[in-house]
């Protein structure tokens, strides 16, 4: 018998329905939502900070609707509570609602910004993995996106938000990985400016170890990454290829966070790493003499002797990649690219 139907004939079916769901391992079956076709329903929630403009909303919505797609709202997303979407309880509630909702096939998060790891204990991870969609945002959002590849095995997806920049390179990611279902190699954009017309300023690849790698492509926002560690809410970090972004965080804070990711283990568990932009990250004022992103790389990242590069298109204001969390790719870090291996929808 089925251990929640055991519990329930003994009466004990509120336990039942608090017990954890266990991290899945890294050997665990990989579960993909189906792709996105013209027509397709996408909801828009608020996991993380309030909505506190309808333009925002309108625009994300028009956003959708240019992509071929019939846009609804969570029922709480415009609720808010202090600087949050509504409270944990109803923000939770929206999430499990949509995956359950037979005609709904994609969640998009309106925006980042604060509160997301809130909502974890509230989510029904069970009826997550029985109602497999594409779900999909960065920044605040690492901690559903993670805590989904954890405890689902659900492939999700790091980039554009609703109210993000929609700009011709992320559109096209987006198509390509979304509703094509390509095997995508991922390169930066090498666009020639006013700035500069004979080689590329913007964009730039900085490889920090040389080599190519093959792994489980997991990470997103390195503050977010962070906040949750020691939780059952993180994927199985053995043979990962580990991404990482951040914004409006001076070196040192790098620098820290990725001593915690030391510290915890993480990164002598993975078999490559990528990084994208640091944006707004300069040291403050007093802050003479601070260690650069690349001493901190050739502090933290080399010594791992793994394949690793910076300058991914990854990461906040700029275009961005769309990427699947928990499939298998390869990365070069010479040429700076990431190679699907497989489609990361069905």
């Amino acid at each position: 018998m089925h251990r929640r139907h055991f519990l329930q004939a003994l009466g004990l079916a509120p336990i039942a329905a608090r017990l954890p769901v266990p991290r899945l391992s890294a050997a665990a079956s990989l579960l993909k939502p189906k792709r996105l076709v013209a027509g397709s329903t996408v909801a828009l929630i608020s996991p993380a900070s309030a909505t506190f403009q309808s333009l925002d909303v309108q625009i994300a919505k028009e956003s959708l609707e240019a992509l071929g797609l019939t846009v609804r709202m969570g029922e709480h997303m415009l609720e808010r509570h202090g600087y949050l979407g509504g409270d944990d309880k109803a923000r939770a509630a929206d999430i499990n609602a949509l995956f359950a909702n037979k005609e709904v096939a994609a969640i998009h998060p309106i925006r980042g910004g604060w509160g997301s790891g809130r909502v974890l204990p509230y989510l029904d991870f069970d009826a997550i993995r029985r109602n497999p969609k594409v779900l999909l945002g960065y920044s605040d959002i690492t901690a559903l996106l993670l805590a989904i590849q954890a405890k689902t095995g659900l492939v999700t997806f790091h980039g554009p938000i609703g109210s993000g920049r929609w700009d011709e390179f992320s559109v096209d990611y987006y198509k390509r990985v979304l509703f094509d279902g390509e095997r995508v190699s991922y390169q930066n954009k090498r666009d020639l400016s006013d700035r500069n017309a004979l080689t590329p300023v913007d964009f730039r690849v900085q490889t920090i170890t040389p080599g190519t790698a093959r792994g489980r492509l997991l990470g997103g926002n390195l503050t977010v990454l962070t906040s949750i560690i020691g939780s059952s809410y993180l994927p199985d970090w053995d043979n990962a290829i580990l991404f990482t972004e951040d914004v409006h965080e001076e070196p040192y804070r790098i620098d820290r966070m990725l001593t915690q990711l030391k510290l915890a283990g993480v990164l002598n568990r993975i078999k490559g790493f990528v990084f994208g932009s640091c944006s707004e990250c300069d040291p403050g004022e007093g802050s003479y003499g601070a260690l650069t992103l690349e001493e901190i790389f050739t502090d933290h990242i080399m010594p791992l002797r793994i394949p690793a590069w910076q300058g991914a298109m990854i990461g906040h204001q700029q275009p961005q990649w769309t990427l699947p969390e928990g499939v298998e790719v390869e990365i070069d870090a010479t040429a700076g690219t990431i190679q699907l291996m497989e489609a990361a929808v069905v």
